[in-house]
């Protein structure tokens, strides 16, 4: 098998060339069609998040030990099967769900592993999917794509379900009012996506990328703004035309967490979703004396994700522009995407 392995934190994925894969035990082994790439995977090249002050949050810390293959977002098709793994039908096509945890704890026991202290996520704690082969511990973690295009299931497990799983903290607001969303990347235009399969009024974008902007505008969205502009704020009140009851953040910065405050009504919610990092800067009084409600929201339960996809076979989710590059690029485009050059997902196949 081929992969792509991260070696050392901060230096370049190194290919390889490995034996191929073999189930055991409720094992599957699946040939990788497609595996998204996410920012996530740029924090872990670089091997952390930045925590504001000079402070870094250690992946090496949080129980990521290398080597390891990156690529948490993957469809495939099935290989092989352990001997425990049940009957499974190998001619159907699979996304995979990573947010594996240890299925002891009290958050994996209500069905919420994604929330477990001791996870097991393959592209993280394990080798995930940037290779041509992938091994999944056990077929619950196989969700059947139909005839969904392989490419665009392959950004379901982190693009797709944290932006649905975000979207379900403040759904019921988006009928009445428009949503106010923050970045137009993958994550912030699948959301856009979302809105419009779920019946809510067009939400508004805050975007500083024109062409992100544009592809917002294309998915859906009612109007896009640049942050950098001195009139931001008037402009995104008098485009929702009501008080602001809810805003999504898919970059979550020093500044668009300012921003967050400045523009939400009192006694809102304000969804955190990104990982660019740093301090918030928001007095505490004004939280309370707002009643604002601030949720940290990462990725999403099994059974938000079998939601999702039953949502995407019925045709309303629109896919955010796909770019399908070969796998041997990885480094070029991870690059590319921390540059801020990429308009929705990229899309390796080995």
């Amino acid at each position: 098998m081929y992969c792509q392995c991260l070696k050392e934190f901060g230096r370049p994925f190194v290919a390889e060339e490995r034996p191929d894969l073999i189930a055991v035990g409720s094992e599957v082994v699946l040939r990788v069609t497609g595996a998204g790439l996410c920012h996530s995977d740029i924090h872990a090249r670089i091997g952390g998040h930045n925590l504001g002050h000079g402070r870094l949050l250690r992946y090496a810390d949080r129980g990521m030990n290398l080597p390891v293959v990156l690529g948490h977002e993957i469809a495939g098709v099935i290989v092989s099967a352990g001997p425990e793994a049940g009957e499974i039908d190998k001619t159907r096509s699979y996304a995979i769900y990573p947010w594996s945890g240890c299925g002891q704890c009290y958050q994996c026991r209500r069905g919420v592993e994604h929330h477990c202290a001791n996870p097991s996520s393959p592209g993280f704690h394990r080798d995930g999917g940037f290779a041509s082969m992938i091994k999944v511990s056990h077929p619950r973690y196989l969700f059947d794509i139909g005839d969904i295009d392989p490419a665009f299931a392959a950004t379901f497990s982190c693009s797709g379900l944290t932006s649905f799983s975000a979207l379900g903290k403040v759904e019921d607001t988006m009928f009445e009012t428009p949503l106010v969303v923050i970045g137009a990347g993958g994550l912030g235009l699948m959301c856009v996506s979302l809105v419009k399969a779920k019946g809510g009024l067009p939400p508004v974008v805050i975007e500083v990328d024109p062409a992100k902007r544009e592809a917002a505008l294309a998915l859906g969205a009612a109007s896009v703004f640049d942050p950098r502009s001195s009139d931001t704020v008037a402009g995104i009140r008098a485009a929702v035309g009501a008080q602001i009851p809810a805003i999504v953040d898919f970059v979550v910065s020093e500044e668009t967490a300012q921003l967050s405050l400045d523009l939400v009504m009192k006694g809102g919610k304000i969804v955190l979703v990104g990982l660019y990092g740093g301090m918030a800067p928001w007095p505490l009084p004004i939280l309370t004396s707002r009643a604002i409600t601030v949720i940290g929201s990462v990725v999403g339960s099994r059974a938000e994700f079998c939601e999702f996809i039953e949502l995407v076979r019925t045709g309303k989710v629109a896919s955010p522009p796909i770019h399908v590059r070969p796998l041997s690029e990885l480094n070029a485009q991870t690059d590319a995407l921390e540059r801020g050059e990429v308009v929705g997902r990229i899309v390796l196949q080995p």
